[in-house]
């Protein structure tokens, strides 16, 4: 039986949850909505440059206004930003109503990812150090999600199928 609640993704920058996102979107034939696509589009700029020119604060309540305002609909993918969850108000709303899932790697993982791509705001400067604190202190925060998906030696295909069974049998 196919659940109406949406699945939500969160996790940290680069942990994968646009791209499992679609993924799971695609083989549940249901919408999928990444939250920091969604923003860009409207603000027409780059998630690192509503940082850079607009600040965190202005980003973050846009995010929260947005991340509500795709809550309130049913039977969605949704992929946060790697703060989304970070907000009390987002996450109560998500514990509270819908099912989510944490993308969990190990943190040398995300380092590696993450020092790829320079675009990420909160990262970009960060030393590797840095980074892993910024994971340790994230993680207890992605841990109140409904599951944990340990993504580490798992395929992209593994993680969706892992995910997809949790939501169709809660």
């Amino acid at each position: 039986m196919k659940s109406k609640k949406n699945l939500i993704l969160t996790g940290m920058m680069a942990s994968g949850k646009s791209t499992i996102g679609y993924l799971i979107s695609k083989r549940l034939n249901i919408n999928f909505v990444d939250i920091d696509k969604i923003i860009e589009k409207e603000m027409k700029m780059k998630i690192y440059d509503i940082f850079k020119k607009k600040g965190e604060f202005f980003f973050r309540k846009l995010e929260e206004k947005t991340t509500i305002n795709f809550l309130k609909s049913y039977n969605n993918v949704i992929s946060l930003g790697g703060g989304g969850f970070l907000n009390k108000k987002i996450r109560d709303e998500i514990i509270s109503h819908h099912l989510s899932f944490w993308l969990n790697w190990e943190a040398k993982t995300l380092i590696n990812r993450i020092n790829k791509n320079k675009t990420r705001p909160l990262a970009a400067n960060l030393s590797n150090l840095e980074i892993n604190d910024l994971i340790l202190s994230r993680s207890k925060i992605y841990s109140k999600a409904n599951f944990e998906i340990n993504c580490n030696n798992h395929t992209k295909n593994e993680i969706v199928k892992k995910i997809i069974n949790l939501y169709e049998n809660n």
